[in-house]
C-alpha cells in the first residue's frame, strides 16, 4: 500500500498545483463565457470473493462554453468538450478520450418556455452525470439495472408557468448509449429506437423539491444499456423516476429516490437511495448514504421444453463520505462503501477512494 499512497499523494499535488494558478471565472467577452471541472482519484475495492482492484486516475474533466450572440436576445449555444481517460473506459470503442459532449441551442420563447435542440444530457435521475456535482466518489446505484441515461440528441422544451413549478418534455434519438460510447452518444437514429423523456418538477415547499420523470424508448438492442437488454431483436424500455431533497436546516439536508425500469427479461426491477448529509462549517461536510437495487426474478428455458425461476441479482450498499473545500475551487473528498450481494457472483465488496475535485 505504500507505493500506492506516495502515488496517491503525489497526483493530488499536481493537481492542486495546476488549480492554484486558476481563476475562479473566466468571461472572455459579453458574449462567451467559459466554465470547467476535472477530478482524479485513487480507488480500491476489496471483492469477496476475489482480488483486490485499485486505480489511479485522472477520473473525468470538462470545459463548457455558453455563447450568446452579439446583440443579445433570446438565443444561447451552448458546446463543451469531456475528457474521460482510456482507464475508465474512453468516450469510443476506439478507444478516443475527448469527445464533444454537449452542443445545443436554447431559444427562450418567452412566457416560461425554452425549447433546445441539439445534443443534451438526460432529465433523469438525482445523481449527477457530472462527477464534480455528486455527493460521493461512486454513484449509489446503476451497478445492475442502470436506469439513468446519459447524453443524446433532439429537442426538448421545458415550461416554468409560475416559480415553483418546471415542466418538460423531450424527443431524441435514443434513450440510452450506443454501445462503447460511456453515456457520452445516443445511436443517433429515431426511427427504429427513438425515445421520449417528460419531468415537472415542483419546489413551492419551502426548502423541499419533488421531482418525478419518465423515459420510454421504442426499442433497446443489447449493449445500449449498461445492464443488457437479452432479447437479439432488442426490447422496449420504460424508466419511472421519482426524487425529493429536503433542507432540514442550515447544516443538514436529506434526499431520498426511487427508480423502476422495465427492459424486458433479466432487465426489470427497481433501485433506491437515501442520502443525508451534515455540514460541520463552511468547509468541512459528510454525506451519509444508504442504497439498493434489485432485479426482479425471470423465467429462463430449462433446455427441455420447459421453464425455470431465476432469481435477479441485488444488492444493499451503505456509505460515508467526508469532504473538505481547501479553496472556493478546490475540494478533497473520501469515501468508505460496504455492500452486501445477493444471487450475484460476489458476495460482498469494500471500498476506499480518495479524490481531488477542481472547478472554475
Amino acid at each position: 500500500m505504500t507505493k500506492y499512497a506516495q502515488k496517491m499523494a503525489g497526483g493530488a499535488a499536481a493537481l492542486l498545483a495546476l488549480a492554484a494558478t486558476a481563476v475562479a471565472d473566466i468571461k472572455l467577452n459579453d458574449n462567451i463565457t467559459i466554465s470547467g471541472w476535472a477530478t482524479g482519484s485513487y480507488q480500491y475495492t476489496k471483492w469477496s470473493p476475489g482480488t483486490n482492484v485499485d486505480s489511479f486516475n485522472l477520473d473525468g474533466a470538462q470545459l463548457t462554453s455558453v455563447i450568446t450572440p452579439v446583440v443579445k436576445g433570446p438565443v444561447t449555444a451552448t458546446v463543451s468538450l469531456f475528457y474521460r481517460p482510456g482507464a475508465e473506459g474512453g468516450v469510443s470503442p476506439g478507444g478516443s478520450e475527448i469527445t464533444l459532449l454537449d452542443a445545443f441551442v436554447a431559444y427562450d420563447a418567452g412566457g416560461g418556455v425554452t425549447v433546445t435542440a441539439g445534443k443534451f444530457l438526460s432529465y433523469l435521475g438525482y445523481e449527477s452525470f457530472y462527477f464534480i456535482n455528486d455527493n460521493m466518489i461512486t454513484l449509489a446505484n446503476q451497478q445492475l439495472l442502470a436506469p439513468i441515461p446519459g447524453y443524446h440528441e433532439g429537442i426538448k422544451v421545458d415550461y416554468a408557468p409560475d416559480k415553483t413549478t418546471t415542466v418538460g418534455a423531450a424527443v431524441v434519438d435514443s434513450l440510452f448509449q450506443k454501445p462503447g460510447y460511456n453515456a457520452t452518444a445516443g445511436d443517433g437514429e429515431f426511427k427504429h429506437t427513438g425515445g421520449v423523456e417528460g419531468y415537472v418538477q415542483y419546489t413551492g415547499v419551502t426548502d423541499l423539491t419533488i421531482w418525478a420523470g419518465i423515459g420510454y424508448s421504442s426499442k433497446v438492442k443489447p449493449g445500449m444499456d449498461t445492464s443488457g437488454v437479452i432479447d437479439p431483436a432488442g426490447s422496449t424500455v420504460a424508466v419511472y423516476d421519482v426524487w425529493a431533497s429536503y433542507a432540514i436546516d442550515k447544516t443538514q439536508n436529506i434526499a431520498v429516490e426511487e427508480i423502476y425500469k422495465d427492459g424486458g427479461v433479466g432487465n426489470k426491477g427497481s433501485n433506491w437511495l437515501v442520502y443525508y448529509q451534515y455540514l460541520f462549517s463552511d468547509k468541512a461536510s459528510a454525506w451519509f448514504g444508504v442504497s439498493g437495487e434489485q432485479v426482479s426474478s425471470y423465467s429462463v428455458s430449462d433446455g427441455e421444453g420447459g421453464f425455470v425461476s431465476a432469481s435477479g441479482p441485488k444488492y444493499i450498499k451503505y456509505s460515508f463520505s467526508p469532504t473538505y473545500a481547501l479553496t472556493a475551487n478546490v475540494s478533497l473528498r473520501a469515501q468508505y462503501s460496504y455492500t452486501k450481494y445477493s444471487n450475484f457472483s460476489v458476495n460482498n465488496a469494500n471500498f476506499f477512494g480518495v479524490e481531488a475535485l477542481f472547478k472554475f
